[in-house]
């Protein structure tokens, strides 16, 4: 078997241990074969843009490609749909949500490709950078007049949310933390409480917003990537007991979040009240049937459904496009997150492992809650659907995420 992974105790087709093949000291601190072809000479003058760009001209992986771009037009379509009457009522223009989400996705395939083609290694070196950087913002928006208040939160800083940088940002630096110490992740003290310490950090400026759905993705995707990189399973019922009882409070001070949880129990008691929400999904879904009433046809989207460009667009698709429209739709996501694993699970390192899975988690988290909350299967949250909701920071993002995933892919020797 050939050895192609920084994973300890893995053995070669001869029979020999990791330790065998590299005696010395940390394995994680050993060069790569092909960091030793690229590497410059000692003294000779660094090119930074051949250091930064990808050094493997392999192609990406075409069908995880396929996929974000299928998703990506799909999710145009609907929401030019599901937005119109929004946007008319609020804007006086149909295209105004289907306009600047089109200026974001064309913006996210250009950071996409740009992601794609630099390696991923050399993220290394601004993971503390960006951790810091998106910190600072997140602290930026509370400071009045700074931060832009909307719906009862204050989230946006000078047009956008740093929260979708912040997710990417946790991702990378506690990918870079594992990977560099990995030696102490079977230790509670030395390797788990340090990433739930990063995870913390931003959870508490989190609070204050507030941003509670941003904090179980989080949660969820550093989770993850603990989970990937070798912490022990008994690590989190440890933690897991406190976050559960955080989480209850968090709750319990929340008007608006209990009755959440009150309507999710039986949303039809207040129809007119905390049940409105998912009762108009359902309705909306329901009536969708096998087939769906046609796209553009939906009802509940002119004025009924809450955010029908957002966190209940899916809703709209299930009533336009039927159930099979929502099949079509879960199968793209399906089959992008296998593409995601199989890219995980063939990365060169394990800094190109945890980076993928992070970012391939918390696009499968946000698909699962959000199509959870609006069928009812779990109480309402502020979820938006990957590619899907409207959001052009958002947009943006995941498509330079995606470009990480594709860069990987890239370096890969077989998918």
């Amino acid at each position: 078997m050939a050895y192609d992974r920084e994973y300890p105790g893995r053995r070669s087709a001869a029979g020999s241990s990791r330790r065998d093949k590299y005696p010395a000291g940390n394995i994680h601190t050993t060069t790569r074969r092909s960091d030793r072809r690229t590497a410059p000479a000692r003294g000779q003058n660094k090119n930074i843009l051949a250091q930064v760009l990808s050094p493997v001209k392999n192609p990406v992986d075409y069908p995880f490609l396929i996929a974000v771009c299928l998703l990506v037009a799909f999710g145009l379509m609907m929401l030019f749909s599901a937005g119109s009457a929004k946007a008319f009522a609020n804007y006086g223009d149909t295209l105004y949500y289907f306009k600047n989400q089109l200026v974001g996705a064309i913006l996210g395939i250009a950071g996409m490709y740009f992601c794609s083609k630099i390696d991923y290694h050399s993220l290394r070196h601004w993971a503390l950078i960006l951790y810091v950087a998106c910190g600072v913002l997140l602290v930026m928006v509370l400071i009045p007049g700074l931060g832009t208040t909307s719906g009862g939160a204050t989230r946006w800083l000078f047009g956008f949310q740093p929260s979708e940088i912040a997710k990417f940002a946790l991702i990378l630096f506690v990918s870079v933390w594992v990977e560099r110490n990995q030696q102490y992740m079977p230790s509670f003290m030395k390797g788990f409480m340090p990433c739930m310490i990063m995870l913390a950090i931003y959870v508490v400026l989190l609070i204050f917003e507030p941003h509670f759905s941003c904090i179980i993705l989080m949660t969820l995707t550093v989770m993850l990537i603990l989970f990937v990189g070798g912490a022990k399973i008994k690590h989190f019922f440890y933690i897991g007991l406190p976050g559960v009882l955080g989480a209850a409070v968090m709750i319990l001070i929340e008007p608006y979040r209990m009755a959440r949880v009150v309507s999710f129990m039986d949303p039809f008691a207040d129809v007119q009240g905390s049940g409105w929400q998912i009762v108009q999904s359902l309705y909306a879904i329901g009536s969708g049937g096998l087939f769906g009433v046609g796209l553009g046809q939906s009802r509940q989207k002119f004025q009924s459904l809450p955010e029908p460009q957002n966190d209940f667009i899916f809703s709209v698709l299930a009533e336009e496009l039927g159930l099979i429209g929502a099949l079509v739709l879960i199968g793209l996501f399906i089959f992008l997150i296998y593409r995601g694993v199989k890219i995980a699970s063939k990365a060169p390192d394990l800094f190109g492992t945890l980076l993928t899975a992070g970012i391939i988690g918390i696009i499968a988290f946000q698909a699962v809650i959000n199509i959870a909350v609006v069928t009812s299967s779990v109480p309402v949250t502020g979820m938006p659907l990957p590619f899907f909701s409207y959001g052009s920071t958002a947009l943006i993002i995941t498509m330079c995420e995606i470009g990480v995933v594709l860069n990987v892919s890239r370096q890969c020797e077989k998918i």
